[in-house]
């Protein structure tokens, strides 16, 4: 028999219908004499195998393809030494490196701090480690600006070749602004456009990144197209006025007063009472002194919750059902109280934020009644955070918890109305330490995972040293290490590398084999890893 077409084409006819309907004309295909014939379909895979060795060994080079365009820009900033290349290469596979002893925390959650650092640092990664970043990037977005950064010219040069990483596009790493004397004028179209071309969450970063170098940039950037976003997206725009707010933004929240959207007015009202000299702080500042004000003799104070939310209050921002089950008297007041400029307070009553804190609150109507210390503490608690006030935040949280005195009985918690946590973030990144580190001293890690996120990372090492501590206690108490699995997740990324020795004595005295014994065998390894990938970008 002649055989007329391609074998290929043959066998894969052959496999289509089945050797049953369509035997092999094992005689005529090539190489059919190095297979038995027996089994038609074992010699139909042999033989497949067999033509598929042969189709590739005899394939002819096809002409070379145009290169695509000009080569990538070339990038001055420093290569990453070799040692911090290999550890970036550990980080984008996930696999544990085979040194750091014991098991190791998940590599991918490293991979942000690994990537700040060497972004801190002016490195660039090899270029044949750049793919593989776009790749991580792509999977994940927290990572984009730093890796996008990071890429640098070769990133945008990949990205646009190669669809999948199209992000890096629309992606703004922040830069440094021009010098004063500069008279470049920079191309609006490429500046803008991951605003006017990116997903929503890319041009959220853009106005950020904006805002942070050109306030007043992205300002009119927000009010070109203002009038045709959505009103989610409005919101969400509205937050990112936060970095650079001043009073040159002051005519376009007066404005967004008057959105159709209640989120929206609602926000804009929220920022407005940020700058103490707006109109809206003002406004607000006089309906506080109508609600709260010292008694005669200035031993304590009188609250008058508004009686009703008029237009002028609804313009504000205040609406008039509570959307928190609270009363609506009660809602208003606290409303009123967290905008207005916190210095009403020393100017109207000359005291201070701790002597006000330690006043007695009582009803205009019935002084004895004290049922309205807690709304105006959290309102107050409320303004100190909106309006980054230090020295309310300081006082609303008061001193640094203190073990009790002998004898004294169990040490009690502070009394903290409103978001502790945010209280902290109000004050400066070494005191935030150091209150919380206090209050594990004391209180041990149970109330502590919101405290410990609002502190800076690395956590400092008299902080690493209050939770090491504390779980060394809570090992010894005979609690499970999973009832501390938020706190050890941090422990991971943001204890302080120094503390491993003592992490790893901890391991060494649990019970072998026990939880806690791999809990601290894992968190040493991690420990020691981190250690060796910030010494690596520092060398």
């Amino acid at each position: 028999m002649t055989i007329t077409q391609d074998p290929w084409d043959t066998l894969r006819t052959s496999a289509l219908l089945g050797t049953d309907r369509r035997p092999l004309p094992a005689t005529a295909l090539p190489l059919a004499d190095a297979v038995d014939p027996s089994d038609p379909a074992t010699a139909l895979l042999e033989l497949a195998a067999l033509a598929a060795v042969r189709r590739r060994a005899g394939a002819l080079p096809v002409p070379a393809a145009e290169p695509p365009g000009p080569p990538a820009p070339e990038d001055p900033r420093p290569e990453l030494p070799e040692a911090a290349a290999r550890r970036l290469a550990v980080l984008l596979t996930g696999r544990s490196g085979g040194s750091g002893g014991g098991t190791l925390a998940n590599l991918a959650e490293l991979l942000p701090q690994w990537l700040a650092t060497a972004r801190a640092r002016g490195l660039r990664p090899p270029a044949a480690l750049v793919p593989g970043l776009l790749d991580a990037a792509r999977a994940r977005s927290e990572l984009r600006p730093d890796t996008v950064a990071l890429a640098g010219p070769l990133g945008r040069w990949l990205a646009e070749r190669n669809p999948d990483w199209r992000f890096v596009l629309r992606t703004t790493a922040p830069e440094p602004a021009p010098p004063a004397s500069s008279t470049e004028q920079p191309d609006d179209t490429a500046d803008h456009r991951p605003w006017h071309e990116g997903l929503f969450a890319e041009r959220v970063t853009h106005l950020t990144l904006l805002r942070r170098r050109d306030p007043a940039a992205g300002l009119e950037l927000l009010r070109g197209t203002w009038s045709t976003e959505r009103a989610e997206d409005r919101l969400l725009f509205l937050d990112a006025l936060q970095d650079g707010l001043s009073p040159a933004d002051e005519p376009f929240l007066e404005a967004a007063l008057a959105d159709r959207s209640k989120n929206v007015r609602a926000t804009a009202a929220e920022l407005l009472s940020t700058l103490p000299g707006s109109a809206l702080a003002e406004r607000m500042a006089e309906r506080a002194r109508a609600a709260v004000r010292l008694a005669d003799g200035g031993t304590h104070l009188l609250v008058t919750p508004p009686a009703e939310c008029d237009e002028r209050m609804q313009r504000d921002g205040i609406t008039p059902k509570s959307p928190t089950g609270r009363g609506e008297r009660a809602w208003w007041f606290g409303e009123v109280v967290a905008a207005a400029p916190l210095a009403l307070w020393r100017r109207s009553t000359g005291l201070t934020p701790e002597q006000l804190l330690g006043l007695r609150v009582g009803d205009s109507v019935d002084e004895t009644s004290s049922s309205w210390t807690d709304d105006l503490r959290e309102a107050w608690a409320r303004a100190a955070v909106r309006q980054h006030d230090a020295d309310w935040a300081r006082a609303l949280l008061g001193p640094a918890p203190a073990p009790p005195a002998r004898g004294a009985g169990r040490a009690r918690s502070p009394r903290v109305t409103g978001a502790p946590a945010k209280l902290l973030a109000v004050l400066p990144p070494e005191e935030r330490a150091v209150w919380t580190a206090a209050f594990i001293e004391v209180h041990g890690l149970g109330e502590a995972f919101q405290l410990l996120g609002a502190c800076a990372t690395p956590w400092t090492p008299p902080l690493s040293t209050a939770v090491v501590a504390a779980l060394a206690r809570a090992a010894a108490s005979g609690a499970y290490p999973w009832s501390h699995s938020g706190v050890l997740g941090m422990t991971e990324r943001a204890l302080a590398p120094e503390t491993a020795a003592a992490v790893e004595e901890l391991a060494a005295g649990a019970a072998p084999d026990s939880a806690w014994s791999e809990t601290f065998a894992r968190l040493a390894g991690t420990l020691r890893f981190r250690a060796a990938m910030l010494a690596e970008l520092a060398g």
